[in-house]
């Protein structure tokens, strides 16, 4: 990858080689590893490690640790550029998936998720902001949610294998992690040898970024980092847990999953650039009030595997809606902007992540009911929050409370 190439002047290239092309292979090649970890993860600890709500509970908080610290990017980035850092960050996730079962006690478990964590966070964080610097504001909408579809055929793809061949070639947790793995590794090395290094329309700050004009944005994701791990960290394990879903049943569930967010993801997409995104994330964070409080009924009413399958589904629909957030900061930003401002947002999406699976993980081993009654809340102040978005944000009108007010001269 030696050569520079303004993205700006890519029209040449096929298609195939395109910077858009680069993103949707990239968004095929992180769930190809990731998708797999997470389908195989609660069983794996369950079955192998003997893990209770305690174990899963830190080891999802190690895993978030490396989201916290993303604003390390900003280091990383003065010595290699964003493309370079998204393949390394994006095979190293690869890597440690694929020898996951090798170790398969609790300390090992949390080297494993530290290393693929790592890799997993880094490429987010700079996908994020090669997605806003490559993809047009005006097409934003709809090239993102192409982008979430590609990602949920790959899990769909994983999934489906995992579903399909799990009991029929008695594959065991190696095999399909190595397998995984492996994947993601080779296509990262044909991304590095086929595309040349796309050079962004305009050159990145290389300091960190705080704008007390970007102030909504950081809380919507604080709270977004918040409310994930409800879902990431407990709506699966519970379904272990508590209704003894086998592999097979919960790859499956995940396949369903999948398989809808492949479908309407491009339509998504459409409702965004038509409705604008306060009303598409209040209709997101409505939705998901409903679903973590249906989700204590599980608990509270004795519901039983059906309604929690379909809860689910619903609830992975709604978090397939978040890149709704991203164009909202793609038009209030100074492009400029982009890169800094994208670590530091994770880190703010994480500060939740790195205390709420363990202490929460002490509360589900009394109360479960009581941590998707918190999660209700949290969707709840997100809403709130939405609230104060405008329905054209722009530079200078990032709030419903700014409208009129000069620029801030940061």
């Amino acid at each position: 990858m030696a050569r520079l190439m303004p993205s700006s002047e890519t029209g040449h290239l096929p298609a195939w080689r395109r910077p858009e092309a680069l993103l949707y292979l990239m968004a095929a090649a992180m769930p190809l590893s990731f998708a797999t970890w997470s389908a195989l993860l609660n069983n794996f600890v369950v079955e192998v490690a003997s893990f209770s709500g305690k174990e899963i509970g830190w080891l999802h908080t190690v895993r978030e640790i490396p989201g916290f610290l993303a604003i390390g990017v900003i280091l990383v980035l003065l010595v290699m550029r964003e493309q370079v850092l998204a393949l390394l960050a994006l095979g190293l996730l690869g890597a440690a998936t694929a020898v996951t079962a090798w170790f398969p006690s609790f300390t090992g478990l949390l080297v494993c998720t530290l290393m693929s964590s790592i890799g997993f966070h880094y490429f987010e964080t700079v996908n994020q902001s090669l997605q806003l610097q490559w993809i047009d504001k005006a097409r934003a909408p709809i090239v993102l949610g192409r982008i979430v579809a590609v990602g949920a055929g790959a899990s769909l793809a994983a999934y489906g294998a995992i579903v399909v061949l799990w009991d029929r070639l008695g594959l065991d947790y190696n095999t399909v992690y190595l397998a995984s793995g492996g994947l993601t590794l080779a296509i990262v090395l044909f991304a590095a040898l086929a595309y040349p290094q796309f050079q962004s329309p305009h050159p990145q700050h290389r300091h960190m970024v705080l704008r007390r004009r970007y102030w909504l944005y950081y809380a919507l994701q604080f709270m977004a980092g918040a409310r994930r791990q409800i879902f990431v960290v407990f709506a699966g394990f519970m379904m272990v847990e508590r209704f003894g879903m086998k592999v097979s049943e919960m790859t499956a569930l995940l396949l369903a999953n999948y398989l809808i967010n492949m479908l309407v993801a491009p339509s998504m997409g459409r409702a965004l650039g038509k409705f604008g995104e306060r009303n598409v994330m209040g209709f997101e964070y409505i939705g998901l009030t409903l679903v973590f409080l249906a989700y204590g009924g599980l608990y509270w009413f004795g519901w039983g595997i059906v309604i929690a399958g379909g809860l689910y589904i619903l609830d992975q629909l709604f978090f397939a809606l978040s890149f709704s957030l991203k164009t909202y900061f793609q038009k209030i930003a100074d492009p400029k902007d982009i890169a800094p401002t994208a670590a530091v947002a994770f880190t703010i999406n994480h500060i939740g992540a790195v205390f709420l699976p363990a202490a929460l993980g002490y509360l589900w081993a009394t109360s479960p009911d009581h941590v998707f009654l918190l999660g209700a809340g949290m969707a709840l102040v997100a809403f709130g929050l939405i609230c104060l978005i405008p329905r054209h944000p722009s530079p200078g009108y990032e709030t419903i409370l700014s409208r009129g007010l000069p620029l801030p001269a940061e």
